[in-house]
């Protein structure tokens, strides 16, 4: 899908869903990571994340732009446009728009961590962590003994 496609995709489900045109620019951002669109409130265009049509299909990126129109219309008629506002909470129900959007598979990844178990030689005391540390530099924090990876 090219950026113009987008632009006519976001133009008819504005007309169809809210009956509101949308006269701003819809465009495919590849920096976006951790979310599928924004909505940009000093030049009123939408961002979004192409990872998500190339994972999740039309279907989710429809929602997507649904949710970003929300943000857009109710920002264009100054009411409540945050997640938090009940105009936006309204609307999104209205017009069948999600909350939050799918997760991608790299995102699911990246949550999933197997811990690292480091045991102090002294004490014994064991200390979980997500990231490895540098035994070498770091002791334990109760007896400033000596720190061991277990494996």
């Amino acid at each position: 899908m090219t950026n113009e496609q987008l632009q006519l995709l976001t133009e008819s489900i504005s007309i169809k869903l809210f009956n509101k045109t949308f006269k701003h620019a819809a465009y495919f951002n590849p920096r976006l990571r951790t979310t599928g669109g924004r909505y940009m409130l000093s030049s009123h265009d939408i961002e979004i994340n192409r990872k998500y049509y190339e994972e999740h299909g039309l279907k989710e990126m429809e929602g997507i732009i649904k949710h970003e129109l929300c943000h857009y219309h109710l920002h264009i008629e100054g009411r409540g446009y945050k997640h938090r506002d009940n105009d936006f909470r309204t609307l999104l129900k209205k017009v069948g728009a999600p909350r939050h959007c799918t997760p991608l598979a790299e995102e699911i990844k990246r949550k999933m961590y197997v811990p690292r178990i480091y045991e102090c030689t002294n004490c014994r005391f064991i200390f979980e962590r997500k990231r490895r540390i540098n035994t070498d530099r770091y002791v334990c924090g109760r007896c400033r003994g000596k720190l061991k990876e277990k494996m």
